[in-house]
């Protein structure tokens, strides 16, 4: 049952342009997933106006739609979702047309992920003894970001276990009980020697909860970037929606964003604030900055070149698994994690985590299908037959597999990028190669998986490298180095005195996991940040 005063509070909360235009604002955050939302919350909650600039539609508390293919573009708005398709090239290939898992309305795409909430590891910060870190490390030190990592997990409700590999406690909100058939596939996992835990969740876990991953939650129990960030902020009095408005350009002057020009039912409006928070996702806060060139050619807040450089995706390798304990009925799930393979004689790997999928006969005689049609097997005839009869004897003997997924760290290049399209400026342009150090990498990580959950009882479903375009990360780095970066260590454009950035934009690696927890903990600090020099210069100026 949906939470219709959910509908009341954005509704109540919302604004006009002509209304917004007419008030004096604090900060303005453009975007609300998971870094804007978050962002806009703690500034709210610090008692300065916000106003959030977003997009899509305000949508209503009741919807439990999931990301969908369908075409029109004024549809899929209306369901929360981007508009138009990605452009990409990928290896130097062709350019392919197709819709990203990218959404655009209040939470941004956080309201379709899965709440898969997991923490990094002190080497994806920072240089360790046993790891060197690729870009030397982040600006700010794990030490210094672990409380935030801790108060977003306590924000977002996050559940779950303690790493076993790890001496960081886990969530303080303890996990639900395993079924029967984890409980079974734990205890096969622990059999070969890994550790695994339970994966860490932002669910509330009300009553009746249906595990809204993957699709919109209709109450208040999927954390999000709607009702962990944008839903709390309006409660405090201290901010406002305007929604179904579309950020055009944002304008310099004297080394500081004076105003942005904005879109809605047609119009065009000029807003303006003392702060602007961009969090439009790793895809079109890029985009935005590079079509905002009316004072600089190369585009906002750009003398470093980076804008939109540095792309960072996660290779995603599935993996089927046939646990030795076998339950008949065994079912999909999400609740397994281990941290085995993370990484492997200084090679920088990733975690494992199950994807609540459960691999029987069809998708096995798929994969049968592919590979045989790889080899010159494919020549014999009704050989597909024998690849669907087998799949079927399989599951007969061995029941459904545990579909895994391994992420793999990407390390980010100049040469991946994303840019404006020439003709449609809500279009993402991305080129992408996969390095041939990261195909090393893969190939480790397939041999790692083979052994270590037995070469027998495993399939590994990915021919090629297979990019998860729902982790896109990098391409407005922070870093030390006005000449590498864009941003510096409190996400603030080295080039503007009130721009910050606190969507995965940031990130100047992709580290192993998830990039959910990372980034609304990096919000938060930033929004700490913009707060105290917000009351500093309130302060000097009595």
């Amino acid at each position: 049952m949906c939470d219709e005063s959910d509908d009341h509070l954005l509704s109540s909360r919302s604004i006009s342009a002509e209304a917004a235009v007419g008030r004096s604002w604090d900060v303005i955050v453009i975007g609300t997933g998971i870094g804007g939302g978050l962002a806009g919350r703690r500034l709210a909650e610090h008692g300065l106006s916000v106003l959030f600039v977003e997009k899509g539609p305000v949508g209503r508390r009741a919807e439990q739609n999931s990301m969908t293919d369908i075409e029109d573009p004024a549809e899929r708005l209306a369901r929360g979702l981007w508009p138009t398709k990605i452009v990409s090239r990928f290896n130097g290939g062709a350019p392919a047309h197709f819709f990203g898992p990218l959404g655009s309305g209040v939470g941004g795409t956080s309201v379709f992920y899965a709440a898969a909430l997991e923490a990094p590891e002190r080497h994806d910060l920072e240089t360790t003894e046993d790891m060197e870190h690729p870009t030397g490390g982040w600006p700010i030190g794990y030490d210094d970001f672990l409380p935030y990592l801790l108060q977003a997990e306590e924000i977002l409700s996050v559940r779950g276990e303690a790493n076993p590999l790890s001496d960081r406690p886990g969530p303080k909100l303890a996990a639900p009980e395993l079924n029967r058939s984890e409980a079974l596939l734990f205890e096969d996992l622990r059999q070969k020697g890994l550790h695994p835990y339970r994966s860490p969740e932002g669910l509330v876990r009300l009553p009746g909860c249906a595990v809204c991953l993957g699709h919109k939650c209709p109450r208040k129990c999927k954390m999000d970037g709607r009702s962990a960030g944008v839903e709390p902020a309006l409660e405090t009095g201290n901010a406002f929606l305007l929604a179904n408005c579309s950020v055009e350009e944002l304008v310099e002057s004297s080394e500081r964003i004076s105003k942005v020009r904005v879109r809605t039912d047609g119009l065009n409006f000029e807003l303006t604030a003392d702060t602007f928070v961009l969090a439009a996702g790793a895809l079109h806060s890029p985009r935005l900055l590079l079509a905002s060139a009316r004072t600089n050619p190369a585009g906002c807040a750009n003398s470093s070149g980076w804008v939109g450089h540095g792309l960072m995706f996660h290779l995603s390798e599935l993996v089927a698994f046939w646990p030795k304990l076998r339950n008949p009925t065994a079912g999909p799930t999400r609740a397994v994690s281990f941290r085995d393979l993370y990484s492997h004689d200084g090679k920088r790997l990733g975690l494992v985590q199950a994807m609540g999928v459960a691999a029987g006969a069809g998708m096995i005689a798929a994969y049968l299908k592919e590979y045989i049609s790889r080899t010159r097997f494919s020549r014999v005839k009704g050989v597909g037959k024998f690849a669907t009869l087998g799949a079927l004897v399989g599951e007969r003997l061995f029941g459904k597999a545990s579909v895994f997924v391994a992420l793999i760290e990407d390390i980010g290049m100049f040469e991946n990028r994303v840019s404006t399209h020439p003709d449609n400026p809500d279009v993402a342009v991305i080129e992408y190669t996969v390095s041939e150090e990261l195909k090393k990498r893969r190939s480790l990580l397939r041999k790692l998986l083979r052994s270590r959950l037995g070469r027998y009882r495993t399939v590994l479903l990915n021919f090629g490298a297979a990019i998860n375009y729902g982790h896109p990360s990098g391409t407005l780095r922070f870093g030390v180095d006005p000449a590498t970066s864009v941003l510096d260590a409190s996400c603030k454009a080295h080039d503007l005195e009130n721009l910050y950035v606190t969507d995965a934009s940031f990130m100047p690696s992709s580290m192993g996991v998830n990039p959910s927890l990372t980034i609304a903990a990096n919000a938060l600090r930033v929004a700490d940040v913009i707060a105290r020099l917000s009351a500093e210069t309130n302060n000097s100026a009595k």
